[in-house]
């Protein structure tokens, strides 16, 4: 009897490795891979692979550095291969890890052991996420050579006290744009910069036509994420130049002087011409009256 219990016991418990083995194969449960983080604006997604089969599904316990994990509630047993977590990271300027784990499915009980999880690197928002281009406005000064760019502040994924954030709202006085500019169909670029959101750019020619592209820059982040996404380039309309534009004012003086001068100098001709002819006609009739009174 005693030995039948021994060989009972035995069995059961050779029967609860195999069927414990069987629940951590890798190839019933694999490991997710290529965990990456996606992030613009504060609008951050958790992606890996590949896609799960019937067989499994995937949970993501994520967890700020410092504090115990936690599981978004979207995200758990899921056939997805990405978790949106913006909402989670209330703290932009802290720093995040997460794991996804490989577990049976929906609906299929879990064994008590600890499944495959792979885990993802660091991610921290506030100098990882990528600052998306700015949209602006182009005002062209009267005297057609400074132009003003005025940007708008992009928004962020992040709310605080149910008010939308954008990137000056989070980045402060860090916050700074640059403005790249060029002749129109010319490869020279030059670039101005401002802390605020009307950025001058002043020393332009005349009449030209300029093209524009606005990034958002914040400097205290790492080299790598300092500059945003270019926008979209908006270019000012050519004016005609002025006479001012192509000719000095020596040589426009003198372009209208000079018809001055030859009209006066004709008319001097034509009065000294009347004047000599007037006085030639005297003499002659002079001299034909002191012939008569001979």
């Amino acid at each position: 009897m005693r030995i039948h219990t021994r060989q009972t016991t035995v069995f059961v418990a050779v029967l609860l490795h195999i069927c414990l083995t069987t629940s951590l194969d890798p190839d019933l449960f694999p490991r997710a891979q290529n965990i990456t983080w996606i992030s613009s604006n504060f609008k951050t997604v958790l992606t890996w692979g590949p896609k799960p089969t019937a067989d499994y599904s995937y949970t993501v316990e994520f967890q700020q550095v410092g504090k115990d994990h936690r599981r978004n509630p979207h995200c758990i047993r899921s056939s997805q291969t990405e978790c949106d977590l913006t909402n989670t990271m209330s703290d932009l300027r802290a720093c995040y890890t997460a794991d996804v784990i490989s577990e049976p499915p929906m609906g299929v009980p879990k064994e008590p052991q600890e499944y495959p999880h792979s885990s993802s690197p660091r991610f921290c928002p506030y100098t990882d996420t990528v600052l998306l281009s700015p949209t602006f406005k182009l005002e062209v000064n009267p005297d057609g050579r400074t132009v003003t760019v005025h940007v708008t502040d992009p928004l962020t994924a992040a709310f605080q006290d149910g008010r939308q954030l954008s990137i000056r709202d989070v980045f402060g006085e860090e916050l700074e744009y640059k403005v790249i500019y060029k002749k129109n169909k010319s490869t020279g670029k030059k670039t101005a910069k401002s802390n605020s959101n009307a950025v001058e750019v002043t020393r332009l020619d005349r009449g030209e036509s300029y093209c524009f592209q606005v990034q958002a820059v914040v400097r205290s982040r790492p080299t790598s994420t300092q500059e945003g996404e270019l926008s979209q380039t908006q270019c000012t309309h050519q004016q005609n130049p002025s006479l001012l534009d192509n000719y000095s004012v020596g040589v426009i003086a003198g372009a209208i002087l000079l018809p001055l001068l030859l009209v006066g100098g004709l008319i001097a001709v034509v009065v000294i011409c009347c004047r000599r002819r007037s006085k030639k006609q005297r003499n002659e009739k002079e001299k034909e009256a002191e012939a008569l009174n001979v």
